[in-house]
């Protein structure tokens, strides 16, 4: 992480505040990894205080918003939106913090009732749920247009706690280095097969690949929700009806990390890509083309899954290996 706070943090400083934040995850190594089989191996994300891999980026990005608004002696206002993981893991992350007050999203009835309870039963001054009627994606589109209303922003000072924000990331790209160095590399390219829905987890991947670590492949794992697996397969990426399944993180259609690595697809040419982006908010459908999705080919692969082949992958890790796997 220290590339992306060099000048904002020193080292003693960083090294504090990831003590601070991962104090609390119940096993030292934080995301340990386990061997399934000779060439499966399991990242662990679950050993946070809200039991979700979001707990990795969001127990340390209160740290740092706490360490900068005190620097700065003022007052932020979080707004968010969730499927459920981001939601209880942010407001974990900064309940009970005097500078802080956030706002959290959610579709009603469509995020599990473990993250529903751990979102709506936090008895924080500072911490608003709100259940909308509605998908994620809705949840996401309010976000989206608080953030660009300049009146509001004027009243308000925002943040953001969804992987818009670039700390998430950077907190992210540190558990791909440390897999890969446990699993051999460099001297060995590891591959990664990632649940995918809004896309961070998996652009934390590729971030890593373009610092340097070698990685053979990243594997976009999606549910019947599948636009990235249209897009990167077919370059189709438009949307459809959000289809609630069992996995509600990953029942997303509009993936925002998605338009980074587009960024990076399209030459960094900022102006074509915001004239794409702007096409496919009015129209809510883009055809990629084959000469920028190409570029892509190299690293990332997709795969869909429904819910009868989520099962078969349960089933066979369970029978395999005796782990019992959160779909």
């Amino acid at each position: 992480m220290r590339p992306f706070v060099a000048g904002c943090l020193d080292d003693a400083m960083l090294k504090r505040l990831c003590t601070t934040a991962y104090g609390r995850f119940s096993h030292d190594a934080v995301t340990p990894v386990i061997q399934l089989d000779q060439q499966h191996w399991l990242m662990e994300l679950f050993h946070g205080p809200t039991l979700a891999f979001k707990d990795v980026a969001l127990q340390l990005l209160g740290q740092l918003f706490e360490t900068f608004l005190s620097k700065r002696d003022a007052h932020l206002t979080i707004i968010g939106a969730t499927s459920g993981d981001t939601g209880s893991a942010a407001i974990d992350g900064v309940a009970g913090r005097a500078k802080i007050d956030i706002f959290m999203l959610h579709p009603a009835g469509r995020v599990s009732d473990v993250q529903r309870r751990q979102m709506t039963t936090v008895f924080a001054p500072n911490v608003y749920n709100i259940a909308i009627d509605g998908s994620f994606d809705d949840a996401q589109a309010i976000v989206k247009a608080l953030f660009n209303d300049r009146d509001f922003n004027g009243r308000f000072t925002l943040s953001a706690v969804n992987s818009i924000n670039w700390a998430r990331l950077m907190a992210q790209v540190v558990y791909y280095f440390y897999t890969a160095v446990r699993l051999g590399a460099p001297e060995r390219p590891v591959a990664f097969s990632v649940p995918t829905g809004n896309f961070g987890d998996v652009f934390a991947g590729y971030v890593a690949q373009r610092m340097g670590l070698l990685v053979a492949k990243l594997i976009v794992a999606t549910n019947v929700n599948d636009i990235i697996h249209r897009a990167l397969t077919t370059g189709d990426y438009s949307c459809g009806t959000v289809t609630a399944t069992a996995t509600p993180s990953m029942d997303i259609q509009v993936s925002s990390n998605f338009e980074r690595l587009l960024f990076d697809l399209a030459g960094r040419d900022g102006k074509g890509l915001a004239k794409m982006m702007a096409d496919f908010e009015s129209t809510r459908a883009m055809t990629i083309p084959a000469d920028m999705l190409a570029g892509s080919k190299d690293l990332f692969v997709s795969a869909r899954i429904d819910a009868d082949g989520m099962s078969d992958v349960m089933r066979w890790a369970h029978e395999r290996t005796d782990q019992v796997i959160d779909p």
